[in-house]
């Protein structure tokens, strides 16, 4: 007889992250088990899917393993799994620390998920850690994004090789999926009312050259721009791969939001060379400079890392003054974390954590300055809004404008006469600025 289990998911860290978590969903749902939305609702099981890249995720997910623990103990659930970067980083370290948990799961394993329920439900501790190189095609997905938007991996791993990173480490080389495996999921979700979709990857810009040797990217995107999605958002682009025919295919195609999210981490060549990193300021300027004389209305978004080994005051004051003259309006700042296994662990002139969460809040302050600047700037205009529902807090509805890419960047709130369905757009007067936010009204709303 075939056992039935409540099962609980609880999802950290990355988008890429979130699909392995939703793929896991589906093979679970499948094998007949029932998925419990909340974990504090009561499960057999519940599956954390951490992340292990920086400190701060780690420590995301030590307090998420601790939280779940604690229902634990109180009965609301009976068994504990950890999947995910974090379990495929610090394994031993889990079992010796956590004896919370009841099993493990590694990075290249999510399809073992429901073997691992029955062995953990069996009083077994399971450990599941297939090949981090695996290519194996992505299965069915049970969505945990709204409705209008989803999500698609169009490559998993990495091979960039970055000095301050472990995620090749931790998730293999970069491989390609097939187009037409691409596709074909991109077909059922633009089928299901999709709007938004989210093409992703460690580097999507990069798709293509290991499995077709060249660059496939916006071949793929013109495909995607047949289907009937709204929008469709580009993360990562990395500046040593975006070719001219991608950046004039992204020009040219409507559907492709104008939203470039370029990882850059630094603008000074030395310390860019030292992390294995392409570009000097110049390059950087010249490839920001080239892509706005193609897309006027771009809208950039960057992560920057301070307190590298070797940072001095003068090259962290030319990476501020570098913000301030681009203005890069959407930025993720970090201070610099030794990331154990990687070359820049081993590097010298190591910099003090009090001086690294210095420069991190002058940084953020420079940033929040430059956000500031460029939402004055947009009062008065009419803009396109994707609506995601009534705010009760804010009295008002809530959007999205293409500048604004989910769950990273602000919002837009505005008043409407109708009641108009998460998922459509609107066009939306922006009146005013809180909190880094917009307010607006929706132009051409109907009465009740």
């Amino acid at each position: 007889m075939t056992n039935h289990y409540r099962v609980a998911f609880v999802s950290l860290g990355c988008d890429k992250n979130r699909i392995n978590l939703e793929q896991m969903m589906a093979l679970v749902q499948d094998a007949g088990h029932e998925l419990v939305a909340d974990p504090a609702e009561g499960a057999d099981v519940c599956v954390i899917n951490t992340c292990g890249f920086i400190d701060a995720a780690k420590e995301e997910g030590i307090a998420a393993i601790l939280q779940m623990a604690q229902l634990k103990e109180e009965g609301v659930l009976k068994k504990l799994l950890v999947s995910g970067c974090l379990s495929q980083r610090y394994r031993e370290d889990i079992k010796e620390s956590l004896p919370e948990v009841d099993g493990l799961l590694g990075t290249g394993s999510y399809t073992d998920i429901v073997a691992a329920i029955n062995d953990v439900m069996a009083d077994t501790m399971p450990e599941y850690y297939g090949d981090i190189r695996h290519t194996d095609e992505e299965g069915r997905r049970v969505l945990s994004t709204p409705p209008y938007l989803a999500y698609l991996k169009v490559a998993e791993g990495c091979s960039n090789g970055c000095a301050f990173c472990a995620i090749p480490k931790i998730r293999g080389p970069y491989r390609s999926r097939r187009m037409e495996d691409i596709l074909a999921e991109a077909q059922v979700l633009a089928d299901s009312g999709v709007q938004e979709l989210l093409l992703i990857a460690q580097d999507v810009s990069r798709y293509g050259t290991d499995l077709y040797r060249t660059h496939k990217l916006p071949e793929l995107l013109r495909e995607l721009c047949k289907m009937d999605f709204h929008w469709i958002r580009l993360h990562y682009l990395y500046p040593d791969d975006l070719t001219e025919e991608l950046i004039d295919t992204i020009a040219a195609e409507p559907k492709i939001v104008h939203y470039l999210d370029i990882p850059l981490q630094h603008c000074n060549g030395r310390l860019l060379k030292a992390m294995h990193r392409w570009g000097t300021e110049e390059q950087i300027v010249a490839l920001l400079d080239g892509i706005r004389a193609k897309i006027p209305d771009v809208v950039f978004r960057t992560s920057l890392i301070t307190g590298l080994p070797g940072e001095s005051e003068d090259e962290f004051e030319e990476l501020c003054a570098f913000l301030r003259r681009q203005k890069l309006v959407r930025a993720g700042v970090f201070a610099y974390s030794p990331e154990e296994g990687t070359l820049a662990e081993r590097m010298p002139d190591q910099v003090d954590d009090l001086e690294k969460e210095r420069r991190l809040n002058l940084l953020v302050d420079v940033q929040s300055d430059v956000m500031d600047e460029y939402n004055e700037s947009r009062l008065g205009e009419t803009v396109e809004v994707l609506v995601e529902g009534f705010d009760p807090d804010m009295g008002c509805y809530v959007g999205r404008t293409y500048a604004d890419a989910p769950d990273i960047d602000g919002h837009v709130y505005f008043t409407v006469a109708g009641r108009p369905e998460p998922g459509t757009f609107l066009p939306v007067l922006l009146t005013g600025t809180v909190e880094g936010d917009l307010m607006g009204e929706a132009a051409d709303s109907e009465e009740e």
